[in-house]
């Protein structure tokens, strides 16, 4: 592992985990499913706490250092942890919010440098090891309980689909409160014994340029991250534009997730680097579901056909299985799928079929044995004068002009219409397009109940840690609006 830190070997991690381990403890032989918080940035001690973490026998709570203090109050109320932890630039973060709970507040230097270790307890497979906060895009955060089983299946899952081997070196730099970057790139290159290279924080020239010694050979990102690659290269003088693409050529693979990828974003990358991006589709609840193919035509627009161990489905609103062509909602079934929401058994039950399936409240089609995903049931699914459509359909028209950059289109509220289809809009820098040019460009393009009915012009879009677009913020922007 080369971190923020130093570079570090795998004897360091079992070392360094035992003590920590040891020292969460306390004499005892079992954390025994305790919750233990952590808020550590990427890198060597956020490694190495996670592994004590597991090794006590305890469930880690990563913590997203990105968040408010309200957000970090909520996760430490949720899951009531034995203690927390916290990097010391962190700790005045976390020092009022632990002392008001009556949560002893540990330090990731002493906890991971002092102290003999001890012996530590088996722990079985079945036995929780993660919990993972939804990211609140569609409600009140909740928490996502993975066993050891969920995270190796999930883990060999990729490492097949995508030919993980100890020769591989991966870049890193996404949030690790995240399954994107816990699972897909850490864990999954700790389990395969591969080095994992860890930045303390996004810069597009940072990752251009360390692309460009050709040391990595798979990179993973989202395409918020992708599009400002894209926009970096081209501020560039043609000698760094030329050093960078070798460097991203000599990638093998280059995965996108988390978000929707745009067309214009999948083939801009292409051009600069050669690399047709893979799309996969994944979710909090059972990590990765979908692949495009590690070899084989990856189709814009497609997320490819169900992983290794992965079932899926797609199923009518009642609960009918539907034949390809058909759009429907997707169902997951296998040993990657979460335990249970924390402390919530009514909606743990409600997210799952009498058979095992779990409902990813998500809309796809499967189009010549290929899934296309249509959005989110209750986000990106809109219903407007009787007629059903996926705002992402919009939003990859509107990121089609050549002034805008993003967008984000919802369904407003409305008695007429139910959902009035409004687009926000963030126009490419020096660009200037009206209001009516965008939604006459909609017109041109899309049937006269898609056109969205008002645009709003922002300067950027609001997200989450992830990068992911927060659509009910972008509602309460357009409620604000009517209301001024």
């Amino acid at each position: 592992m080369i971190a923020p830190e130093g570079t570090f070997t795998y004897k360091d991690l079992i070392k360094e985990s035992g003590k920590a381990a040891t020292t969460l403890l306390t004499g005892r032989d079992d954390l025994a499913g305790e919750r233990i918080c952590y808020l550590v940035p990427p890198g060597w001690e956020y490694t190495a706490v996670q592994w004590a973490v597991w090794r006590a026998g305890g469930i880690g709570v990563p913590m997203a250092i990105s968040h408010p203090e309200p957000e970090l109050a909520w996760v430490l109320e949720d899951a009531q942890p034995e203690a927390v932890i916290a990097h010391p630039s962190l700790e005045e973060r976390l020092r009022v919010l632990a002392r008001d709970r009556q949560i002893p507040l540990l330090l990731t230097p002493a906890l991971l440098r002092n102290g003999p270790t001890a012996e530590l307890p088996a722990v079985e497979e079945t036995r929780p090891a993660l919990m993972l906060y939804t990211s609140g895009t569609t409600g009140k955060p909740k928490g996502v309980v993975l066993t050891h089983t969920n995270l190796r299946a999930q883990v060999e899952a990729l490492s097949d689909a995508w030919a993980w081997n100890e020769d591989d070196h991966i870049l890193l730099h996404l949030p690790l409160h995240h399954v994107h970057g816990i699972v897909n790139v850490l864990t999954s290159a700790l389990w395969n014994g591969a080095t994992c290279e860890i930045l303390p924080r996004f810069r597009a020239v940072d990752v251009w340029e360390r692309l460009a010694r050709c040391e990595v050979t798979l990179y993973m990102a989202v395409p918020t991250v992708y599009r400002r690659l894209i926009d970096q290269w081209y501020l560039m003088h043609p000698e760094a534009r030329e050093a960078w693409k070798q460097g991203a050529r000599a990638c093998r693979l280059m995965v996108s997730g988390s978000a929707a990828l745009p067309v214009p974003t999948l083939e801009s990358w292409e051009e600069i680097t050669g690399h047709r991006l893979l799309e996969r589709y994944g979710m909090t609840e059972i990590g990765m579901g979908l692949s495009n193919p590690l070899e084989g035509e990856r189709r814009s627009g497609f997320v490819g056909g169900p992983l290794p161990n992965v079932e899926a489905r797609l199923v009518s609103e009642d609960g009918i299985e539907v034949p390809e062509g058909s759009a429907g909602t997707i169902q997951i079934r296998g040993p990657g799928v979460f335990k249970e929401y924390w402390r919530r058994p009514k909606e743990t039950a409600e997210a799952f079929t009498s058979e095992g399936w779990f409902r990813t409240g998500d809309r796809a089609i499967v189009e010549d044995g290929s899934w296309r995903i249509l959005g989110r049931n209750s986000v990106d699914i809109l219903k407007t004068g009787g007629e059903k459509i996926s705002s992402l359909e919009i939003e990859d028209i509107l990121r089609s002009h050549p002034a805008v950059t993003d967008c984000a289109v919802v369904g407003v509220p409305d008695p007429e219409w139910g959902d009035r289809v409004c687009a926000a809009v963030v126009l490419r820098t020096g660009e200037v397009a009206s209001k009516e040019e965008l939604r006459n460009f909609v017109k041109d393009r899309l049937a006269p109940y898609k056109v969205p009915k008002d645009v709003l012009v922002l300067s950027e879009l609001p997200r989450n840690a992830m990068g992911k677009v927060t659509k009910p913020a972008v509602l309460d922007l357009f409620s604000a609006e009517n209301t001024e």
